[in-house]
């Protein structure tokens, strides 16, 4: 078996313009696996979802306290299994391991590595793997054990690390993803324009947006860029039938959804009688407004929840700065700066709306 792969210093590539994509081409990708109706996050759930005719498995990480990497979405063990507390106070060992989802039926909390296992099998060989990296986490703990996993198998640098793509919340995670996973793809979660723009535009290969924010004319006008400058957008997470016909007719790389089978069976139906793709009867003209999450109001107060939840919930909390990165040789001139005056423009909050979820 060989190590885990090595550290290469590399720059986002300069990529051409990315055509449309037609219905045909659109990726469908679990999210937390087929959660729909099974255990969220769980191998149960990634398998149905493979068979169910996903693309790609949309996974979250943390990592307990000796070492062991999950697969599991919350900080805390609480919301969805017999557990509870924080993930990162518990050993896997003698804990964890014993943990079960309170959603029937009834399984144990995946680690990385055996995610890692169903996807090399060789039936399962074709399925991106899209890992949202909990902010909670120090990535020098997080990434090295990943790479651990990853570099057991002697064929990673063809077969396994281009199928990986790092889900990353917060621009400290963006200097040890390189040092510690070169060859992994890398892709800035969130819902705002002004924090791509601002923080990940330059050091990753795409963006997983969600889905009401690219409803809005700046969204739209977004795309249009990222499809131009050779960026991958996916959106998440589309459940509604309506949002699924409208995601398709955006040309975006890829769907996330906890509704696999009705996703692929949507695009199925699509792609043999193209003229089912829009919307029909008075959706055509309501659908737009037919969400408070549409609205700017929304996407206003949704620039001040990120850079809340940037601030306040990485790992190492803090105001934001722009990472250095010159020892990658990525821009010459990265330099730290502080975020008071950073070209944020965050706009009052609006307190009675809820935040989206991910």
């Amino acid at each position: 078996m060989s190590s885990a792969p090595t550290p290469s210093p590399r720059a986002i590539s300069e990529n051409g313009p990315i055509p449309f994509r037609q219905p045909k081409d659109i990726e469908c990708w679990g999210h937390r696996g087929a959660s729909a109706h099974l255990p969220e996050n769980t191998l149960a759930s990634f398998q149905a979802a493979i068979q169910e005719g996903c693309d790609g498995i949309e996974s979250d990480v943390h990592a307990t306290s000796d070492g062991v990497v999950l697969m599991f979405h919350d900080p805390t063990l609480n919301r969805t299994t017999t557990g509870t507390g924080l993930i990162k106070d518990q050993p896997w060992k003698d804990v964890i391991e014993h943990v079960r989802t309170t959603k029937e039926p009834i399984q144990p909390i995946p680690r990385f590595d055996e995610l890692i296992a169903l996807l090399m099998e060789p039936q399962n060989r074709h399925v991106t793997l899209n890992i949202d990296c909990k902010m909670q986490n120090d990535p020098e703990r997080l990434f090295p054990e990943m790479a651990r996993i990853i570099g057991k198998y002697d064929d990673n640098a063809t077969s396994l690390c281009p199928r990986i793509i790092l889900g990353l919340w917060h621009p400290l995670f963006i200097p040890p993803s390189l040092k510690y996973l070169p060859q992994c793809r890398r892709y800035h979660i969130g819902f705002t324009i002004p924090v791509v723009r601002k923080y990940f535009w330059d050091h990753c290969d795409g963006f997983s947006l969600c889905f009401p924010l690219m409803m809005s004319a700046e969204g739209k006008a977004f795309l249009e860029e990222c499809r131009e400058k050779g960026k991958e957008v996916t959106l998440w997470t589309v459940n509604d039938e309506r949002e699924m016909r409208v995601a398709i007719s955006w040309g975006v790389k890829a769907v996330l959804t906890d509704r696999v089978g009705a996703f692929t069976a949507l695009k199925k139906e699509i792609v043999a009688n193209p003229e089912k793709l829009p919307l029909a009867g008075l959706d055509r003209f309501t659908f737009p407004w037919s969400s408070w999450r549409y609205y700017s109001v929304a996407h206003h107060w949704m620039i001040r929840t990120q850079l809340d939840l940037m601030r306040t919930n990485c790992y190492k909390p803090g105001p934001l700065a722009l990472v250095d990165l010159t020892e990658f040789s990525m821009v010459a001139g990265d330099r730290l700066e502080e975020e008071q005056g950073d070209g944020v423009v965050v706009p009052p909050m609006v307190e009675e709306i809820k935040a989206p979820a991910s």
